[in-house]
């Protein structure tokens, strides 16, 4: 076998592992669902749990990672042997970039579009500004990690849009009726579709809000290839940076034989990584992510790879060239930012935002936001499909991470699934019974959107709904005098301020959809001492 068919062997054993592991990314995402029975499966977090970046920046921030996190470790360790294959093999948000930039690639070489550009250095103090906020509390690496990027929008946009066709495609055949004789269109239609709801999405007509900012990064991810192609890796993937640094000097190496390159450049051109500062010159391990399609891309066969002691510096190794003065500055922006977005009083917990509800098992907001990457993991395990991401509810730090919406959907009462597959633990695993003790809000009524108040007539769906098994919720007869003079007893509905635990099965069933006349806000939260408006040993009821 020749050299050239031995490299494109390689290239297309690459590809075949890059497809491997993108479809084990997808589906281990549609595999996150309410198991039958038993806790869920811990490989849900397995992509999360190898990740570096996520172990650094939560140790930073957080002095503490799970023990399983302790996984990215392996991912150092083979990154200093084989350099960022990682992100050349491995990576499924890489994949898809590798797909979007080989779409209509042209043949002849670009100097502009394939050697190394200096602004590749961007990634590295992007990385060095969010390393700085870590350090100070600040987990914001997590929203541009390519393994939490991709999660968040495919759980939160992408496969909810798949879902929605589905669904409204069906519903759409069977009320159309069409067919052939006896034969009718939703007899095919009907059982794909009842498989899909029973197995795949098992929350109808899930839905999650600010998903087209979330979907138009990705979008404008992908469309960067077209500029240059892997885009997105080359200037501005914080993952790729932490481990183009532990490839200063693998073992692993590209060898080239000088006498026979002419520097036609066509080594360069399908070089994912542009790791060569010129054509068949130096080569930049940092930047290279191991696709190996140089070496059959040579016409003379002068590109190999061989296994070098990590001291060894040769001529043809070149560094990145990070500036001190630059990563200085970028830690310094870093800074700056963090202070930007603990300026408002929500940050330094001089106020509380009543629409920010956590789930239960929540950590203290400070500790939470250290140690949620927004990956919408809690999300796509939700039965009701009430957690939803963050816009601007928990500031810009918190930016997509999860809050219940009890109008969308309540807090199950016998779920305990958040915090079973939380990566970092910021939602911490609690038992059922432990969790149905956690207070996550409090239930209250707007007395002029109640129907019992507002409109005196009854209404007890509330009461009826209310999961706490000796009710957070209960009647009062009152006598209420109409408009004409009637005198009539209405049952008025009460919190219990003790019991209610701010589940928000309340609102969710109100038959007020638009705006209920009973709110769960954040007040009363296990987790916060501060946020707590009941006064020991007052008593009494609460509305407003």
């Amino acid at each position: 076998m020749s050299k050239a068919r031995r490299g494109w062997l390689r290239v297309w054993t690459r590809r075949t592992v890059q497809l491997a592991f993108l479809l084990l990314f997808l589906g281990l995402l549609l595999a996150a669902r309410p198991p039958a029975e038993g806790s869920p499966s811990p490989w849900l977090k397995a992509f999360f749990l190898i990740d570096p970046l996520i172990l650094l920046a939560t140790w930073l921030a957080a002095h503490a990672v799970p023990l399983a996190a302790l996984w990215a470790l392996a991912t150092l360790a083979v990154t200093i042997l084989l350099g960022r294959v990682f992100c050349g093999w491995v990576c499924p948000l890489g994949t898809l970039h590798a797909i979007a930039g080989g779409i209509g690639r042209r043949r002849k070489p670009d100097a502009a579009r394939d050697r190394w550009s200096p602004w590749q250095r961007t990634k590295y103090y992007l990385l060095a500004g969010f390393l700085a906020m870590a350090v100070f509390g600040g987990h914001w690496v997590a929203v541009f990690d390519p393994l939490v990027l991709l999660y968040r929008t495919t759980t939160t946009a992408l496969v909810p849009g798949v879902q929605w066709a589905i669904e409204e495609g069906a519903k759409k055949v069977y009320d159309a009726d069409v067919g052939v004789g006896e034969y009718r269109a939703h007899q095919a239609t009907e059982p794909v579709y009842t498989w899909l709801r029973d197995h795949v999405f098992y929350v109808q007509g899930q839905a999650f809000l600010g998903t087209g900012l979330i979907l138009g990064l990705f979008v404008v991810t992908l469309a960067l290839n077209r500029y240059r192609p892997r885009f997105w890796c080359r200037y501005l993937c914080p993952l790729g940076a932490l481990l183009g640094v532990f490839s200063w000097r693998p073992l692993l190496r590209r060898t080239g034989r000088k006498e026979a390159c002419n520097e036609c450049g066509l080594c360069a051109a399908p070089c994912h990584g542009a790791a060569a500062e010129t054509f068949g010159g130096q080569w930049k391990p940092a930047e290279c992510l191991g696709c190996l399609n140089c070496t059959p891309a040579c016409p003379k066969e002068s590109l190999g790879w061989t296994v070098q002691l990590p001291w060894r510096r040769e001529p043809a190794l070149s560094r990145v060239g990070i500036s001190r003065r630059g990563a200085i500055a970028a830690a310094a922006g870093g800074l700056a930012a963090l202070a930007f977005f603990r300026a408002t009083p929500q940050a330094r917990g001089k106020k509380y935002n009543p629409a920010l509800i956590r789930p239960p098992g929540a950590r203290p907001e400070r500790e939470f936001l250290q140690r949620c990457t927004g990956c919408g993991l809690c999300m796509k395990v939700c039965r009701t499909g009430g957690l939803q991401p963050t816009l601007i509810e928990a500031g810009l730090e918190g930016i997509w991470t999860p809050r219940l919406v009890p109008l969308i959907g309540p807090c199950d009462h016998t779920c305990n699934l958040c915090g079973q597959v939380c990566p970092t633990e910021a939602i911490r695993p609690l038992s059922v019974e432990e969790k149905q003790q956690t207070k996550i809000g409090l239930a209250a009524f707007d007395t002029t959107r109640c129907i019992p108040y507002a409109y005196g007539r009854p209404c007890i769906i509330c009461e009826e709904q209310c999961p706490i098994p000796d009710k957070a919720i209960y009647a009062i007869d009152t006598e209420v005098k109409g408009r004409d003079g009637q005198v009539t007893t209405i049952a008025l509905p009460h919190v219990d301020p003790d019991k209610c635990i701010g589940c928000g099965v309340c609102e969710n069933v109100c038959p007020l959809n638009d705006r209920p006349g009973i709110r769960v806000m954040s007040a009363n939260e296990s987790r916060d001492p501060d946020n707590q408006p009941i006064l020991p040993g007052g008593g009494g009821d609460y509305a407003w």
